[in-house]
């Protein structure tokens, strides 16, 4: 979720699923796939996603169309402009329960997504 009100850009990442949000840490295979690429995940601690989330947001970005509904759903009529699909044409590949190289197919697809949306 990013925004630009008010000065710089401000990122957050808020996730649906319980067991990898609120009080957590990011899965221990995507810390290591983002530190291969040079990006430090170890401080970071997810969040549940909510309406209030959705509405501080100027853009909201969902890696895969079940994501996107369920945001549709969460942010109302109002947010869904907002609320968009992280990759125009096609889904993020969850990769939840799969080995470690398909965590990082995931990292690299996430870098490779992120020039359209980073000024």
């Amino acid at each position: 979720m990013l925004s630009l009100r008010g000065g710089p850009l401000e990122v957050r990442s808020a996730g649906l699923i319980d067991k990898w949000v609120a009080g957590g840490t990011a899965h221990p295979s995507m810390i290591a796939a983002a530190s291969d690429r040079g990006y430090d995940l170890t401080g970071h601690r997810p969040a549940q996603v909510d309406k209030t989330l959705i509405d501080w947001a100027d853009l909201v970005l969902a890696m895969d169309r079940s994501v996107l509904a369920k945001l549709h759903t969460i942010g109302g009529a109002e947010s869904t402009a907002k609320v968009q699909l992280y990759l125009e044409d096609q889904d993020v590949p969850n990769p939840m329960g799969k080995p470690a190289a398909d965590f990082a197919a995931c990292a690299a697809i996430i870098e490779a997504g992120s020039a359209r949306y980073l000024p």
